[in-house]
């Protein structure tokens, strides 16, 4: 639930602190007026910076909306790729916890190839 508040500007001039204070609250804002009329909106430095970054993400992926749907539709045919299925194509290889027996350590490597040199 959003908490707007509507302050003429010389009364948030009074207030400044218990505003700062009260917009730190999630979806909390004050629109502050000037002659009746809104002038600015005071939200919290981090929902400021939500905002920025929702906006970033609708300038970059304008057809998010789309492209999930897609995403959805691969995923469900089978048609997508694992994290491990990148990384390994990149020439990454992994380590499970699994399968322990697949851990060497640098010393037996090492001792290994001393050995047949």
């Amino acid at each position: 639930m959003e908490v707007e508040t509507i302050l003429p500007i010389s009364e948030a001039r009074k207030k400044i602190f218990k505003i700062a204070k009260m917009v730190q609250k999630p979806n909390s804002y004050y629109i502050l007026t000037e002659k009746g009329k809104p002038k600015i909106v005071m939200i919290s430095a981090e929902e400021f910076g939500l905002l920025q970054e929702m906006l970033e993400i609708t300038q970059i992926f304008p057809n998010l909306d789309k492209d999930i749907k897609k995403a959805e539709k691969e995923y469900k045919k089978g048609d997508y790729l694992t994290l491990e299925d990148i990384l390994s194509k990149e020439g990454f290889v992994l380590k499970t916890k699994l399968n322990k027996s697949k851990y060497v350590s640098r010393s037996l490597i090492k001792k290994r190839r001393e050995r047949s040199k």
